[in-house]
This record gives C-alpha cells, sequence and structure tokens, in this order.
C-alpha cells in the first residue's frame, strides 16, 4: 500500500504532523504500536493537558544546540494552538505562570487532534509494530542532480499487526515516537533505533522532569513528610527554579523539584530555600529580641507546617536544637542563628538519583538536531526522513513548553512531507 506520508507515532507531534500534511492534499498513514492514540496527551497535566503556555520562548528549551528551536517554535507559535482550540469551542484556563489547561478532559485535545486528522482523510493504525525499515532515497550528500535522478525516492515498511504482515511504501517517513519516559504507556527506544540506522547522532538519553530519590539518613524524614509541600527555591548548575517542592516516602517531588531536574546530574548538590521570602538569620535576630521565649521550632512554622518545621529541625540541624521542646530564640547565639539560616536558607542536598522514566515526563537527549534541518525537521544525511517532537534533542521546561514543541515540530514538517 502506498501513501505520500508515513507517520510512526501517534502522539501529540505525529497527530499535528498528519493533519497538516492532509491538509496539505498529502495521502498520509500514522503508524502506532499502542492500542489507544495520544496516551501521553490523555493522561498530562493531571488529566486536564497543560497544551501550552503563554510565555513561549526559546530559553525555556534544553537542547545541544539552543538555536535550532526558534524557527520552528516563531512560525507556529502558542497562539496558533490556542486558535486551534478555540476553532474546537475547547474550554480552558490559565493555572499559573501561563499555564493552559482544560476546563474538562485532556481527551478534549486528542479528540481536537483525532477530528482535524478525520477531516482530511488521515488514516491512523493502531497496535501496529514496524519490523522493518527500507530505504530506497538517495543519499543527501551524494553529489546527483535530484530533478533528473531516475532512481527511485521514498521508504518500505514492514508491519505486523494481529499477526498479520503488511508492507507500506511512501515518499515521506517521519518519525514522532517520542522518548523513553513512562514506559507503561507504550515509550520505546525505537526512535533512536532508527536515527541509528541511517547513521544519525543521538545524543545519550536521561529522564527529566522527574522526582529525585533519597536513600541515606533523610529518607526518613522523606517518609514522615510524605504530601506535606512548601513553597521554596532551588537551584542547581547555575539554574534556579521558585515552586511547590512536595515530600514523598522517595524523597522529593514538585514542580520546583520536577524543573531543577533537567539540570541536575548524578553527585551534583542541590541547594535548596525553604523560606525564600526571608532572610532567615536577620528575621531570628528581630524575633528573639520580640518572643524570646518562643521556640525555635513555632518559629520556624509560622511559614511551614508544624510537622515539617519538627521534622526538618531534628533532621538538618546538630542535636542539641532538636530536644523535644525545642530550643527557645532567648537560648540562640548569634553563630548558631546563622548556622540555622544557611541550613533552611541554602539546604545542600545530594540526592541518591531520580525515579527515572517510570515517572519522568520527557526525556533529555535524542537525535543530534545539528544532523536534522530546523525549518524542514528533515535529515541532513538522509532525504524525505523526518524527525519530530521529543525523539529530538530538545526538551522543554515544565508548564506546556514541550507540548508546544510537538506541535511546531509536527507543523513545520507537515509543510514539507
Amino acid at each position: 500500500m502506498k501513501y505520500d506520508v508515513v507517520i510512526i507515532g501517534a502522539g501529540a507531534a505525529g497527530l499535528m504532523c498528519a493533519a497538516v500534511a492532509g491538509q496539505r492534499g498529502r495521502s498520509v498513514l500514522v503508524l502506532d504500536h499502542a492500542n489507544k492514540a495520544g496516551k501521553k496527551i490523555l493522561m498530562s497535566g493531571g488529566g486536564r493537558c497543560n497544551f501550552t503556555n503563554y510565555y513561549v520562548e526559546p530559553d525555556r528549551y534544553l537542547c545541544h544546540n539552543p538555536h535550532f528551536c526558534k524557527s520552528a517554535l516563531s512560525r507556529y507559535t502558542q497562539w496558533d494552538f490556542i486558535s486551534l482550540v478555540d476553532s474546537h469551542n475547547i474550554p480552558y484556563h490559565e493555572k499559573q505562570l501561563g499555564e493552559l489547561f482544560c476546563d474538562n478532559k485532556s481527551s478534549d485535545i486528542l479528540n481536537a487532534l483525532l477530528d482535524e486528522c478525520k477531516k482530511v482523510g488521515v488514516t491512523i493504525q493502531l497496535k501496529t509494530t514496524v519490523d522493518t525499515i527500507k530505504s530506497l532515497v538517495v543519499a543527501a550528500d551524494d553529489k546527483v542532480d535530484l530533478e533528473k535522478n531516475s532512481n527511485p525516492r521514498g521508504y518500505t515498511l514492514l508491519t505486523t499487526k494481529d499477526g498479520a504482515r503488511t508492507d507500506y511504501s511512501c515518499q515521506s517517513l517521519v518519525i514522532a515516537t517520542g522518548g523513553l519516559s513512562i514506559p507503561t504507556l507504550g515509550a520505546t527506544g525505537f526512535g533512536y533505533q532508527v536515527a541509528e540506522q541511517f547513521n544519525i547522532k543521538t545524543y545519550p538519553k536521561r529522564a527529566g522532569l522527574v522526582p529525585f530519590t533519597i536513600t541515606n539518613q533523610l529518607k526518613d524524614v522523606c517518609i514522615a513528610l510524605s504530601g506535606s509541600s512548601c513553597e521554596a527555591t532551588i537551584e542547581c548548575n547555575g539554574q534556579s527554579f521558585r515552586g511547590n517542592i512536595l515530600f514523598t516516602h522517595r524523597g522529593l517531588s514538585g514542580p520546583a523539584v520536577l524543573q531543577i531536574s533537567s539540570y541536575w546530574q548524578a553527585g551534583d548538590t542541590l541547594s535548596i530555600d525553604l523560606l525564600p521570602d526571608h532572610d532567615l538569620a536577620q528575621l531570628l535576630r528581630e524575633t528573639q529580641h520580640e518572643r524570646p521565649k518562643l521556640s525555635l521550632k513555632k518559629f520556624l512554622a509560622q511559614w511551614l507546617t508544624q510537622k515539617m518545621s519538627d521534622q526538618l529541625v531534628d533532621a538538618l540541624l546538630p542535636p542539641e536544637f532538636g530536644r523535644e521542646q525545642g530550643i527557645t530564640l532567648a537560648e540562640l547565639n548569634a553563630k548558631q542563628m546563622d548556622l540555622i539560616a544557611n541550613r533552611f536558607n541554602s539546604w545542600a542536598l545530594i540526592p541518591s538519583g531520580t525515579e527515572g522514566y517510570r515517572t519522568a515526563e520527557v526525556t533529555l537527549g535524542g537525535v543530534d538536531t545539528n544532523e536534522v534541518s530546523s525549518k524542514t525537521m528533515m535529515s541532513k544525511k538522509q532525504l524525505d526522513l523526518y524527525f519530530i517532537g521529543e525523539v529530538l534533542d530538545v526538551t522543554g521546561h515544565l508548564g506546556g513548553f514541550n507540548f508546544q514543541w510537538a506541535w511546531a515540530s509536527g507543523w513545520a514538517a507537515a509543510q514539507y512531507v
């Protein structure tokens, strides 16, 4: 069976590319091994899909080539996707910091994409594995006149569905298979294998936007505080994020933690300010004069919960600070107040690791963008082979940025397939 375009991957980028390519009159087949399209869309944003952000900028993305994402993001913007959402009468709201969520369910976004595909005759075939890909394409670096060249261009794919084998052929092949994050939703390394097959470089992969695990003596504190959260600022490797941090029975999670995890490497130290709006050393001195009999734990509980204050004083400070009733402010000297401020305004923590791809929202690394056209998303080495979405070495911050990259890169490739 012949198509103009075959897209492997029925996720955000793949469905966007399929719909837009179909609008150009291209015959499009989307293949996916999963039993349902857009699984990651459905589970995203707590089931309400944080589909884009009002404040999309290239500096919200990690990439070995920081200029790569600029072209696609400028040609298909957040406002373009918002217009698509509006055209489907999907109600949405801004949660915080420009994050846009569906009022109802993530399925509103998925259904809109599926409707766009249906309108232009896109074929979506699920529960299908791609066994082999064979190129009929002239290598991009061969010195030939493609207009006059009589050699065939395109790809043949051998697939399996329900035990039956089927061959497909296409002129343009798009890899929209995503990364390794959340394997329970069907994530695999297939896209990276395709890159390797055609000698396209990939960067090492690791989990991003992922909770930290803690296995040292602080693990008991995390277990005791599981479910507790507070506003904090987290710094690592020159990057800083402010937001909620959440204690879990495995370690630390929450928006600020997920954000900084993309910049953290094994062995790095995090600096966590648990009271980001307060100079604790100065505040301790002032309060000591005003309320000398106030216990340190009660003092800190004004901003943290009492449970958090009790646990963290005992865990982060020497034993003399954490007796049952707690030391009072009157008993503190200047050196001790500075120590307390240091531990709470700049808590130095080395996580044991992360929860890995099991709970990671994205995969860092992937297909080297220096080997892909930022205009067309086509490989510079392999004609008519395109890479879009998370399979590329482009990773956004938390807050709708990764979906916007999926929409933009899918749209960009769709102009040329």
